[in-house]
């Protein structure tokens, strides 16, 4: 170990560590780190060692370090920090700034020193390459003279000490394992940039401790990383972290290797098929073999001859085929272009359906047969139709169906489609966010696709299809663009239609209504509410309430007969406690009354059931509404 004195000038390090056994090179400006280099080196016969000592801005840090807090000093990167009333320049303008100064540091000596004289200003400079040696610790640092000065104590162990601790195991296990993964690193550098021999003499000759800050010091890592380093004392702490730092810096040169093998690797396929693409254009040229058979932009443009577009669009897709023919497949743009033409090639730009001869009655019987009532929107549909009828070359209108879930808009479309002969398709929009998704998106976006409309058309193959689009109230607006917006595009004006039901016929005209519960003889929760969900039909069917302050329960069977079932005790408890007066019971549930307290049977009126026409007799106010059809 390197003898140290009791006090050492210091030379600030903003951001930056100098560790142990590496070489730096530094220009000195600042009036205070000029004067430690005259005084400590350049002016000595014998030069001297300095302390180098990391330090950060406040505004760098968030929390409170291990550090003594100061005024600011100069760095050896070319930064000027003076002490308590110096400042730096920054952009013209002089800044204080506070410093946190570290409490480890580094002694250093010179290798290299030169002087030198700034112009126009005359102020004088030094360069000075500098070689850590050995850590210290600061007791007290001063920058109160010219320059910082401390009292240092050195943290490296001695040499008995080191002799001591290469008898460790564990320091004998992670010296090996530093060595290996060392050794890995410098064979990959020397696979990358054919060096390396002098760095595997480094491994024999020099000890492994100092290996660690010789490494770690030779590639860039995070300034809290090298400071963790620095502090790093103990010597099986220093490998441990040294190791995986390594480590580190050998995978990130792996996949960096990889990734470059990859990408040359591509290139130089795409370079080949381009090569032979090439020959194999100049090939046919000079045989007179043109196939164009084989050509796929030929049969494309084949394919939208024959799709019958209209003259601006042909014109407009001409302009776009001759620019495919001019690009190779591997130029960006190329398949935009491509998929582009082949979706204007596959739309039914002629192809139309086969209408029907309209026929108004057999229209109206077959809205009739699929629906029942919506007396006003079918009128409004035939007189669409008739409309068309006399009049076919009229534009056709928009018409858009208003009501609740479930009264029919789907299913009127469809009979309209049926009743016009044409084909129908159902277009979705619920949940939509991108009015992209209904107008189209740019070609120029990866993966862009038509929008809902278009899709549709090309989907159902005709011109003249009969389109519902559905769910227009779900979509929904976001940062994206509201897609209602891009509707106005698609409708350009809309009847609204508010849909209703009409009066219902009688639905239990000659009919009875049966609710089954499975496996009904397997005990279960939920029989005893088989009366109550009789009175509930009943009161539905009848229009006539219930009685609000009445409670029931009994299982029913299929002929009427009210069966006993459990938990009366607890039911009539709760009738009582929500202030019901009235409770419904089965005749043969009299015995549990006896469990019920006398308090709460006093302020309840109990009624037994035999029949199912003593629970409707009692649950509404004057007798059961309906009488019974059933001869059971």
């Amino acid at each position: 170990p390197v003898e140290l004195p009791t006090r050492i000038g210091i030379l600030p390090f903003r951001n930056k560590v100098l560790l142990p056994g590496a070489i730096i090179r530094i220009q000195c400006t600042s009036p205070s780190s000029v004067k430690l280099v005259e005084e400590e080196l350049w002016q000595r016969e014998e030069k001297g060692l300095i302390g180098i000592l990391p330090v950060r801005d406040a505004a760098e840090i968030m929390a409170a370090v291990t550090s003594v807090v100061t005024q600011g000093v100069d760095s050896g990167d070319k930064v000027s920090k003076n002490q308590s009333s110096e400042s730096s320049k920054v952009d013209g303008k002089i800044q204080q700034e506070p410093l946190y100064w570290h409490t480890r540091g580094v002694a250093a000596r010179a290798l290299h020193l030169s002087r030198g004289v700034e112009k126009p200003s005359g102020r004088v400079t030094y360069i000075v390459v500098l070689e850590g040696l050995s850590r210290f610790s600061v007791q007290e640092l001063n920058t109160r003279g010219t320059y910082p000065t401390a009292r240092i104590s050195p943290t490296d162990m001695t040499k008995s000490e080191m002799e001591q601790i290469e008898q460790d195991a564990d320091y004998i296990a992670l010296s090996r394992q530093f060595k290996l993964t060392a050794t890995e690193l410098i064979t990959v550098l020397e696979q990358k940039q054919k060096t390396g021999g002098r760095t595997k003499v480094l491994l024999e000759t020099v000890p492994v401790h100092k290996l660690a800050d010789i490494f770690v010091a030779s590639f860039e890592i995070s300034f809290e990383e090298q400071l963790s380093m620095l502090d790093s004392v103990d010597v099986k702490v220093r490998l441990s972290k040294a190791t995986e730092l390594v480590d580190r810096h050998l995978q990130s040169i792996r996949v960096a290797e990889k990734i470059t093998q990859k990408v040359e690797g591509q290139l130089s396929k795409s370079q080949k098929e381009y090569l032979l693409r090439q020959q194999m254009r100049a090939i046919k040229e000079e045989l007179g073999d043109n196939d164009d058979e084989d050509d796929d932009v030929t049969a494309l443009e084949r394919k939208m001859q024959d799709a019958g577009l209209p003259p601006n669009i042909w014109k407009h897709a001409q302009r776009e085929l001759r620019r495919l023919k001019k690009m190779q497949p591997q130029q960006p743009g190329y398949n935009s272009t491509r998929v582009y033409l082949e979706l204007l090639a596959d739309l039914p730009w002629q192809t139309t359906s086969e209408e029907v001869e309209l026929d108004l009655k057999a229209a109206k019987e077959r809205l009739d047969s699929d629906h029942y009532g919506l007396v006003k929107v079918k009128q409004r549909i035939i007189e669409y139709l008739a409309v068309r009828k006399l009049k076919p070359d009229a534009r056709s209108p928009v018409l858009c169906f208003v009501g609740p879930p479930g009264v029919g808009k789907t299913s009127l479309a469809s009979s309209i489609a049926a009743a016009l002969g044409r084909k129908f398709i159902r277009i979705s929009l619920g949940g939509v966010k991108d009015e992209a998704d209904i107008r189209g998106h740019r070609r120029t976006y990866v993966g862009s696709m038509p929008g809902r409309l278009i899709d549709g058309l090309k989907k159902v193959a005709v011109c003249n299809p009969v389109m519902l689009l559905d769910e227009i109230d779900k979509t929904g607006s976001d940062v994206r663009g509201d897609p209602a917006s891009a509707l106005l595009e698609v409708r350009a004006r809309a009847s609204e239609l508010n849909l209703a039901v009409a009066e219902e016929s009688n639905l239990l005209e000659g009919r009875d209504v049966h609710i089954h519960f499975p496996a009904g003889a397997v005990p279960k929760d939920g029989p005893s509410a088989g009366v109550t969900l009789v009175t509930s039909l009943v009161s539905l069917f009848s229009r006539r309430r219930v009685r609000s302050d009445t409670a029931m329960t009994g299982e029913m069977t299929l002929r009427g007969l009210v069966l006993p079932v459990g938990g009366i005790k607890d039911k009539v408890l709760a009738a009582h406690r929500y202030g019901l007066k009235r409770v419904i019971l089965p005749e043969r549930n009299l015995k549990d009354l006896a469990e019920v307290p006398s308090a709460v049977l006093a302020s309840l009126e109990i009624l037994l059931a035999k029949r199912m026409e003593d629970v409707l007799e009692q649950a509404f106010e004057g007798g059961c509404p309906l009488k019974p059809h059933s001869k059971l």
